[in-house]
């Protein structure tokens, strides 16, 4: 299964790019983007937003990624995931609709 790094990692490569020149063009240190490449660090919305419009990559596609790995990262040692992640997704839909009466 792809994550957000193997994602921006074969996008660069299939461009011919090494990590200097994407540095370059997003701003962001290449040790950085190595990183994120790795799943060592994992990047703010903000920098998935860039990688999304300089790879030309769906950008809701790309968050759905990001906030995947974040996710997942978090409860695969749990035992309880699907009731977390059911529980998480009413709590989710329920800011909503706080976030949304304001």
């Amino acid at each position: 299964m792809e994550t957000f790094g193997d994602k921006i990692r074969m996008a660069r490569e299939s461009k011919g790019l090494i990590l200097r020149q994407v540095a370059s063009a997003l701003d962001i240190d290449q040790a950085i983007i190595s990183k994120f490449e790795r799943g060592d660090r994992k990047p703010s919305k903000e920098q998935v937003e860039k990688f999304a419009e300089f790879f030309d990559f769906d950008k809701n596609e790309l968050i759905t990624s990001w906030l995947s790995d974040k996710i997942a990262s978090t409860i695969y040692e749990e035992e309880n995931i699907e009731e977390v992640l059911k529980v998480a997704e009413e709590k989710a839909k329920y800011l909503k609709t706080l976030h949304n009466e304001k």
